[in-house]
C-alpha cells in the first residue's frame, strides 16, 4: 500500500481527508501538524484527533522559531502587507509545505495530500512549494471530489468520523496573525461578532490608561522591548500580547483572492501592526527619499509574490538581497503610545539618522537663504510651460 503524508489540522476538511484517502485512494495515511506558533490546543488537538480516527503515524513538527526568524523577520523588513493587512497565513504556508516534503522523503511516501478546496488560496501556496522541492504526487481529496461543506459533514456522519471542532468560523492561526472567515461573516453587511476575536479586546474594553513602549531594531528587525532583549519568537509573542490588550490589530476587509473571487476576511494581527508601525517610522528617519519610494514598490511586489504562493520565485530571493542591503541602516529605537486601538509614534532615534536639526531649523543663520532663489525660479518649469500653451487654445 502506497504512503501519503497529509498536512493535518484536525478540522473538518483534513479529518474527512483521512478516510477519503484510505477508502477512495487506497493509501496508508501519515498525518503531520506543523507548529508555526498557533495556540497549544491547536497543536495538541490534531494529535488527539489522529489517534482517535485510527491514524497509525502522526507527527508534530516544531517550526515556530524558524518561522519567526526566517519568514516573519523577512516580512518585517519588507513591510509585507496585502491590500491593507500584514501577511500572516501566506507567510506560513511555504514553511509548512517544506516540512511536509521533508517528512514525505523520510517516510518514502508516494504522495502528499492537503485539505484545500478549489476556491481558496492555500492550494496554490502548498502546491507550488511542493512541486518546487519534491517529485511526490499531490492529492487534494476535497477539491478533486468537488465536495461541499455539507457533503463533507454527511460523509463524516455516514462513516462515523468523529469531528472535534466546534468552531463557528473557519480560523487559521500562527505566530504573526489570526484569520477569521465563514459563517455569518460571508455577508459583508454583518458586523463581526465580538465572540470571533481572541487575540484582541474591543476598544471599549481596552485600558483607559495609555501605554508607552519602546521597540529597538537592528538591521530592520526588532531585538528588544523597553530595553529588554528578546529572541524573534519571544518578541513577536510579547508584541501580540501588549498590542492585543489595547485593542490594536483588528482588520476587516474585502480581499481579492488569487483566483479572482472577493472574500470577506477578518484578521487579528496586533503584534504585526505594532512592529510594522515602528519599523516604518524608523525607515523614515534612516532611508533616503529615493530609497523610501523604491521600498514602496518592493513592498507591493514582495507581498504579492508571497500572497500568491510564489515563495520559491527567484525574484523573491532577489528582492531579499536588495532589502537586506537597505535595512543595514534601519537600526535604532522607536517609542509609541498605545491607547484604545490606536498607535501614535512619539519619538525615534538612530545612529544612521539622516535628519539634521541644524539644517532644518528656522533659526539657522549659517545658510544663506537667498541661494535657493534660482532653484525655486526654475522649479516646475515644464508645468508652467504647459499651462501657457493650454491658454493659447
Amino acid at each position: 500500500m502506497k504512503k501519503v503524508v497529509l498536512a493535518f489540522s484536525g478540522g473538518l476538511d483534513t479529518t474527512v481527508c483521512v478516510k477519503l484517502l484510505q477508502e477512495k485512494y487506497n493509501m496508508e495515511v501519515i498525518t503531520a501538524c506543523v507548529d508555526v506558533g498557533q495556540p497549544e490546543d491547536e497543536i495538541r488537538r490534531p494529535a488527539e484527533v489522529a489517534n482517535k480516527i485510527g491514524v497509525k503515524k502522526h507527527y508534530t513538527i516544531d517550526a515556530k522559531h524558524e518561522f519567526a526568524e526566517e519568514f516573519i523577520f523577512r516580512g518585517i523588513k519588507a513591510n509585507a502587507e496585502y491590500e491593507g493587512y500584514p501577511l500572516s497565513t501566506s507567510l506560513a504556508r511555504p514553511l509548512i509545505a517544506m516540512k511536509i516534503v521533508q517528512l514525505a522523503e523520510k517516510e518514502n511516501a508516494y504522495a502528499i495530500a492537503h485539505g484545500c478546496t478549489g476556491k481558496g488560496n492555500d492550494q496554490f501556496r502548498f502546491e507550488t512549494t511542493i512541486r518546487s522541492s519534491s517529485l511526490c504526487e499531490i492529492i487534494a481529496p476535497v477539491r478533486d471530489l468537488s465536495l461541499t461543506r455539507t457533503e463533507e459533514l454527511d460523509y463524516a456522519k455516514t462513516h462515523d468520523i468523529p469531528l472535534y471542532s466546534d468552531k463557528l468560523y473557519s480560523i487559521d492561526e500562527n505566530l504573526w496573525g489570526r484569520s477569521i472567515e465563514g459563517d455569518v461573516l460571508e455577508d459583508p453587511m454583518v458586523e463581526t461578532p465580538e465572540e470571533a476575536f481572541e487575540w484582541t479586546v474591543s476598544t471599549d474594553e481596552a485600558p483607559d490608561e495609555a501605554q508607552i513602549i519602546k521597540i529597538s531594531f537592528e538591521k530592520g528587525v526588532p531585538v528588544a522591548l523597553d530595553d529588554v532583549e528578546m529572541g524573534a519568537y519571544k518578541i513577536i509573542s510579547e508584541s501580540n500580547r501588549i498590542a492585543g490588550l489595547h485593542g490594536i490589530g483588528r482588520i476587516d476587509i474585502i480581499e481579492d483572492r488569487i483566483i479572482g473571487l472577493k472574500s470577506r476576511e477578518n484578521y487579528e494581527t496586533p503584534g504585526a501592526v505594532l512592529i510594522l508601525t515602528a519599523h516604518k517610522a524608523l525607515e523614515q528617519l534612516t532611508l533616503t527619499r529615493e530609497e523610501l519610494k523604491f521600498a514602496n514598490t518592493i513592498t507591493q511586489t514582495y507581498s504579492e509574490i508571497v500572497y500568491n504562493g510564489l515563495w520559491h520565485e527567484p525574484l523573491r530571493e532577489d528582492l531579499d538581497c536588495i532589502i537586506d542591503n537597505m535595512q543595514k541602516r534601519v537600526t535604532g529605537n522607536v517609542k509609541l503610545r498605545l491607547h484604545k486601538g490606536s498607535i501614535k509614534t512619539l519619538s525615534r532615534e538612530s545612529p544612521y539618522s539622516l535628519y539634521s536639526e541644524e539644517a532644518v531649523t528656522f533659526e539657522d543663520k549659517e545658510t544663506d537663504q537667498r541661494e535657493i532663489a534660482g532653484m525655486v525660479k526654475n522649479y516646475g518649469l515644464q508645468a508652467a510651460c504647459y499651462q501657457k500653451v493650454c491658454k493659447k487654445d
